[in-house]
């Protein structure tokens, strides 16, 4: 069976080679870029607290960040990590950050940032 894709045609021989080159981008991924292994909002301190896998502490405090600013203590606790510790999220609060961004100081758009 042969899909189109734009002008390039997806045969299987084309996937394997797609999904290959996919597993790569990832390995690659997992040894450059940090990843967190644990993530908890510190209350009486006010900070998102993000442990990294590389034993490196990252913590911020919820005010400076897009969607954090003015959410109780119960709803910042309510965070949670994907398996690949590529991202943090708030379902609550329909808020994700991926990790690289938040470590460059990346805590919104950028017309909110400029607020």
């Amino acid at each position: 069976m042969v899909f189109r894709n734009w002008d390039k045609e997806l045969t299987e021989e084309n996937l394997r080679e797609q999904i290959a080159q996919a597993k790569q981008a990832w390995k690659t991924a997992e040894a450059t870029e940090p990843r967190a292994e644990s993530v908890q909002y510190n209350q009486s301190e006010d900070l998102i607290v993000i442990k990294l896998k590389n034993g490196a502490i990252f913590s911020f405090p919820p005010k400076l960040a897009q969607g954090l600013e003015g959410a109780s203590p119960e709803q910042l606790a309510d965070v949670w990590l994907p398996p690949s510790g590529s991202s943090v999220h708030w379902e609550s609060l329909d808020v994700d950050f991926g990790i690289p961004e938040l470590l460059a100081g990346i805590f919104g758009t950028k017309s909110w940032m400029a607020d």
